[in-house]
């Protein structure tokens, strides 16, 4: 008959010749005031197993002058200071002294036993002692069953509280200093990519980069997450850990600042009191440096600029609810360029895609008894929609407010980084401004500043606002407005914009579109004629005749 910890204590690598001179190696029996259990624990992987295995001597040399025998050695990799983790190894070591297996646990060092403070460390004491069990330190000699310990161990256990704080401050600072430079912060790579040991910089993986790609061009093509999904998996390509792929893998998958090859800066998971936990919400957004650009971590599946293109496409198919895209709840691709712009002439309603035609929603979702409904052929609503476009475009002046949006809203459409990457500079723009007033005041009037301090850093502010406003203006250059000007261009924007394309042209042009009714069965009026678009730039013209109708209504009456 073995050691059930025979296992474990063998992983830390002693040989069975030391275990038998340690005491370690025959199961230990006999009466529980004879009888002790050890603790081991470290807080990361990297830590020595050297290190480890000389605590377990230490412990055993300290059992032995007492004429104990070791009845098990719990070992287990876990923080000891962050409450929401949940130690088991350690739950059962104290358990085995509360139901009297053992009347005494071993630890080589306070912070090893506990870094949540004094009380914690009083009340599992309270709970011992009733029950005549004890715990012992070896390395500083502790022992919670002799007078005036209890007071020791709660001074050491928070200084072992405060080293924690100590410890987790480092580490974030040296953290962010790694992000900052641009070296991975470690954790699961996206697929396609890999970060060899010791470079802290990411590269594509020749095992995946292949297929990785081919999912970064179909959601760039507009092929939604399931429909890529379902193609792999008919190919019967497997995800890194030989599953399945689903739809919101390739959402995650697109959402991940690091395909892009960026550092990511994601948020911290809380619990309900505001402490942080070990997780971070998915997705999250690029870290952003001092000079307000993306900090690159190397190499990535996809651009940042294919990345805001693809975030573009989902959240243009997106509605408020689950996470899907920018974490709402996703709705069909677009098939209809007309859809959300039509109106039903009888109940002012939308009209939608039904099948081969536009159809009134509220006649098919809630009956004739509603709406009594219309429907025109979709095709030739659509081509009668983009001559209509076409001519009431050429017809506008170049300082249409129009034409203007028509320019920014293509803008974005056709490059959203550029789009972000403008928002970006404005943020950092406003921040550096408030941060140079809060200089200012500071120096001037609270008078706690060296005035040589002050030169430097208003220097330094200075040039990073020369810097900021200089690109904001480079990103706030008017785009080309030649191809709205030509017949010929404006129709070849037309034809190479896509559904989505088209119906963002749509939006920035007018408001909407009522389909006139036919004047009887088989009426032959041409759809030009039907269609009754609400162009926007003709909103104040429209505005101003409804005032002049109304003085002229009023003028008989007076």
């Amino acid at each position: 008959m073995e050691r059930e910890d025979l296992p474990t204590l063998r992983a830390l690598g002693f040989k069975d010749a030391e275990l038998k001179e340690l005491g370690l190696w025959e199961p230990a029996t006999g009466d529980p005031v004879d009888l002790a259990d050890a603790y081991i624990r470290r807080s990361k992987k990297s830590d020595d197993l050297a290190t480890l295995r000389a605590h377990v001597r230490d412990i055993c040399r300290a059992a032995s002058s007492e004429e104990k025998k070791i009845r098990r050695v719990w070992f287990e990799q876990r923080s000891a200071s962050k409450a929401h983790v949940r130690r088991e190894e350690f739950e059962k070591a104290t358990a085995a002294l509360l139901e009297g297996r053992s009347k005494t646990l071993y630890v080589w060092r306070t912070d090893r036993l506990s870094r949540r403070g004094m009380g914690a460390v009083d009340r599992l004491i309270d709970e011992l002692t009733p029950r005549g069990a004890r715990i012992v330190v070896t390395s500083e000699a502790l022992d919670s069953s002799l007078p005036g310990m209890r007071l020791i161990f709660g001074i050491l256990a928070d200084r072992a509280r405060e080293e924690a704080a100590t410890i987790s401050k480092r580490t974030k600072i040296g953290s962010d200093a790694h992000k900052a430079e641009g070296r991975w912060p470690g954790g699961v790579v996206p697929y396609g990519l890999r970060c060899p040991k010791g470079t802290g910089k990411l590269e594509h993986d020749p095992k995946e980069y292949t297929t990785a790609r081919q999912i970064a061009e179909a959601l760039l093509n507009g092929d939604t997450p399931k429909e890529i999904a379902d193609k792999l998996n008919g190919e019967r390509v497997k995800t890194r850990k030989g599953k399945q792929w689903r739809a919101q893998t390739i959402i995650h998958l697109a959402q991940s600042p690091s395909w892009a090859g960026l550092i990511p800066d994601r948020e911290r998971v809380t619990d309900e009191f505001g402490a942080p936990l070990d997780k971070w919400h998915r997705g999250g957004n690029p870290l952003v440096g001092s000079d307000g650009h993306p900090v690159q971590a190397g190499k990535g599946v996809i651009t940042f600029a294919e990345r805001e293109l693809i975030l573009a496409k989902f959240s243009a198919r997106s509605r408020p609810g689950t996470s899907f895209g920018d974490r709402t709840r996703g709705i069909r691709k677009a098939a209809t360029i007309l859809t959300g712009l039509l109106r039903c002439p009888r109940c002012k309603g939308p009209m939608g895609n039904g099948g081969r035609n536009y159809r009134c929603l509220a006649r098919i979702n809630q009956g004739e008894s509603v709406c009594a409904g219309i429907a025109t052929l979709r095709e030739r609503a659509d081509e009668a929609m983009a001559t209509m476009w076409i001519n009431h475009i050429l017809s506008l002046p170049p300082e249409s407010p129009t034409i203007q949006a028509i320019a920014r809203r293509w803008l974005s459409y056709q490059d959203p980084a550029k789009e972000a990457r403008k928002n970006a500079v404005s943020a950092a723009l406003d921040s550096a401004a408030a941060r140079e007033l809060r200089l200012q005041k500071e120096f001037f009037i609270g008078g706690g500043m060296d005035e040589a301090v002050y030169t430097s850093l208003r220097s330094d502010l200075t040039a990073q606002i020369a810097g900021l406003k200089a690109e904001l203006a480079e990103l706030s250059r008017e785009a080309d407005l030649s191809p709205l000007m030509d017949p010929e261009a404006l129709a070849a924007l037309w034809d190479v914009a896509g559904i989505e394309g088209q119906r963002a042209l749509l939006k920035a042009a007018l408001t909407r579109v009522t389909l006139l009714p036919p004047k009887h069965i088989g009426d032959r009026t041409p759809i030009l004629q039907r269609l009754m678009p609400e162009w926007r730039d003709n909103g104040h013209e429209a505005r101003i005749e409804a005032v002049l109708d109304a003085w002229d209504k009023r003028r008989p009456q007076q």
